[in-house]
């Protein structure tokens, strides 16, 4: 199991950039796929696209983004791949639904952002669970709800 501790950097670095290159010629390079939720997790376990398993475990100061460098040497890269974020977009029929789906989407601590008059909400989990918690403006028809795609 590799233990990672750190982000050495960003794949876009300078720095990083040409033994990275010189890696990915000979088949060196490995890929961790991280959700985009996850993202901002200190603590995770996950695998490479070879299949070996990486735990990660980094200080406070320090995030994983798409493209961070967790390892590096004459052997081989580790770099973050973040997976694809899926959207929730909820439709508000009114004013007042939409107050009523944004109270919610706040206590439940969604992730959002705005789109219009439409609330978008990162999906991370089956977009049932999302229906459910607000199942009285779902179900009410006050708001529509549909997966996309970023």
């Amino acid at each position: 199991m590799l233990r990672v501790e750190t982000v050495l950097g960003s794949r876009g670095d300078p720095a990083m950039h040409e033994a990275i290159h010189h890696l990915e010629h000979h088949h060196a390079v490995e890929f961790v796929t991280v959700a985009v939720g996850d993202l901002d997790r200190r603590r995770l376990m996950a695998r490479t696209d070879k299949g070996e398993e990486v735990a990660i475990t980094l200080p406070r100061d320090q995030k994983l983004h798409d493209g961070a460098v967790l390892v590096l040497d004459q052997h081989r890269a580790v770099i973050v791949r973040a997976g694809e974020q899926r959207w929730l977009r909820f439709s508000p029929r009114s004013a007042s639904d939409a107050l009523e789906l944004g109270y919610h989407a706040g206590n439940l601590h969604w992730r959002v952002r705005f789109d219009g008059e439409d609330l978008l909400v990162a999906q991370d989990g089956p977009a049932s669970a999302y229906a459910a918690r607000i199942d009285t403006l779902v179900s009410g028809g006050r708001v529509e709800m549909t997966e996309e795609a970023e």
